[in-house]
């Protein structure tokens, strides 16, 4: 697996707070679980690999941020 970036703040200083990171790693690793999972699932199921591949992106790209500042 590759190791995750160091994880910048929007004015692109680094966030440096310990647990904040390791949430973020945790939650990161726990979704690339699920993706991997769900991406071997359909391939046993005979679904393109392509194209799970499309709805994984697509499912990221369809993700908001419901704390944007307007």
């Amino acid at each position: 697996m590759s190791k995750w970036p160091k994880w910048q703040k929007d004015d692109g200083s680094v966030v440096s707070c310990f647990e904040k990171v390791k949430v973020m790693e945790e939650n990161l690793n726990e979704i690339r679980q699920l993706a991997q999972d769900a991406l071997e699932d359909g391939i046993l199921m005979e679904v393109s690999e392509a194209q799970m591949r499309v709805a994984l992106h697509a499912m990221v790209d369809e993700l908001h941020n419901p704390y944007r500042k307007p």
